[in-house]
C-alpha cells in the first residue's frame, strides 16, 4: 500500500515533512498548500510538489504572481488518504471539522491542544496506541525531546519524579519579527505545558516543568533532573541512550560546548537545511548520583518532529505494527544515525 499524503501548510515544519514523506517508498506526497504566493510556494513547485491554495479567495493572487496551482485545499483532500496539518497553531479545530467532513485522516502538530482530539503520538513511547486511528497529534518539539530520553530510562530503570527546565529559543531563524531580543523571559505559568504534554504520550510519568525564552534562534536546551526508582550509574544510563534511536551524543571535551557548535556539526554532516533530527545529549554532562540522574539535552525545534510525522502515518495506516521497524525505515530514508 502507498499512502497518499497531503501537506496543509508548507512552512517550517510542512516543507520538512514533505521532503521526508517523499523519500519513503510506502508514501506519496499528493500536494502541499500555501495561503499566499510567497517564495516558499515557488520553491515547492521547484521541488516537484503540486501546489494548492489553502484559501480559495487567494487563488487570483497566485495567478497574478504567475504561480501555477492545481486547485484549493478541498481539491487536494479529495485525492489524499491523510493530511499532515502544519498550519499555524490554534487553526486545528476548524481544520479538523473539514478533514472529518472530507473523510480524510489527519495528523496535527504540537501547537494544537491534546484535548482537541484526545490522542497524541510519539514513535518511541506510544506508537501502538495510534495504530489504525483516524486523527492524532504529534507532540511538540520539546515534548518529543523529553519523551525520547526519559521513556527508555523509565522503561529500563524506572523514574519516580522528573524536574526539567526548558530554555527555549525565541523565534525560528527566519522570523525577524519576534523576540526576545535582549532579554530572558520566564514562563510564569507553572508547570509549563511541556510536563502535562509529556503525560499524553508516557502514561503515569510524574514530571514538573518550567520554561524561559532566550534571545537565540538556534535550538532549545533542557536541564533535567530525574529521581530514579533505584540506584544506578552514569554508565548504565549512557548505555540505554546508546541503544535508543534518534538520540545522539556530543562532548564538551571535544569542543562542542554550546548549541552553536551542534548546529555547525549538522552543517559539517551536510544535513538537509542543517537539520538535526536527533536529540543531542552531552555525554560528559550525564551524571548519576545514587538514584538521581542529571543531564543536558539540545532540541532542534525545526526538525526533531519530522520523522515522528512519518512514523505516525505508518501507524495510522497499519503499514507496520512494530514501532522499531518503522523508526528504522524512516531513519534509513532520512539518513538519521
Amino acid at each position: 500500500m502507498t499512502v497518499k499524503v497531503a501537506i496543509n501548510g508548507y512552512g517550517t515544519i510542512g516543507k520538512r515533512v514533505a521532503d521526508a514523506v517523499s523519500r519513503q517508498d510506502d508514501m506519496e506526497v499528493m500536494g502541499v498548500t500555501k495561503t499566499r504566493p510567497t517564495y516558499e510556494a515557488k520553491m515547492a513547485i521547484g521541488k516537484g510538489f503540486d501546489l494548492y491554495c489553502a484559501v480559495t479567495d487567494n487563488i487570483p493572487k497566485f495567478k497574478e504572481a504567475g504561480i501555477e496551482i492545481k486547485g484549493n485545499l478541498i481539491d487536494l483532500l479529495k485525492i489524499s488518504d491523510v493530511v499532515v496539518d502544519c498550519t499555524p497553531g490554534k487553526m486545528g479545530a476548524a481544520n479538523l471539522d473539514l478533514y472529518k467532513k472530507m473523510g480524510v485522516k489527519s495528523i496535527f502538530q504540537g501547537g494544537e491542544k491534546h484535548e482537541m482530539i484526545g490522542r497524541s503520538f510519539n514513535a518511541l513511547s506510544n506508537y501502538t496506541e495510534n495504530i489504525g486511528v483516524d486523527h492524532t497529534r504529534v507532540v511538540s518539539c520539546n515534548t518529543t525531546g523529553l519523551a525520547r530520553t526519559l521513556y527508555p530510562v523509565s522503561t529500563e530503570i524506572g523514574i519516580e519524579k522528573v524536574y526539567a527546565t526548558m530554555i527555549r529559543r525565541g523565534p525560528d531563524p527566519n522570523n525577524s519579527k519576534k523576540g526576545p531580543v535582549n532579554a530572558i523571559v520566564p514562563v510564569l505559568k507553572v508547570p509549563s505545558h511541556h510536563g502535562p504534554d509529556l503525560k499524553t504520550v508516557i502514561e503515569g510519568i510524574d514530571i514538573d516543568t518550567m520554561a524561559v525564552a532566550v534571545p537565540t534562534t538556534l535550538m532549545h536546551l533542557h536541564t533535567i533532573v530525574a529521581k530514579l526508582s533505584r540506584p544506578s550509574t552514569t554508565e548504565e544510563v549512557t548505555s540505554i541512550w546508546e541503544r535508543t534511536p534518534r538520540v545522539t551524543f556530543v562532548s564538551g571535551g571535544e569542543g562542542i560546548t554550546s548549541t552553536a557548535q551542534i548546529m555547525e556539526m549538522a552543517r559539517d554532516l551536510i544535513r538537509d537545511r542543517s537539520d538535526m533530527n536527533e536529540i543531542v545529549v552531552w555525554k560528559d554532562g550525564i551524571h548519576v548520583v545514587d538514584d538521581h540522574l542529571y543531564y543536558y539535552q539540545a532540541i532542534h525545534q525545526e526538525s526533531d518532529v519530522v520523522p515522528e510525522n512519518v512514523d505516525c502515518i505508518r501507524a495510522m495506516f497499519s503499514l507496520t505494527e512494530d514501532n522499531m521497524a518503522s523508526i528504522e525505515k524512516t531513519n534509513k530514508a532520512l539518513g538519521i544515525n
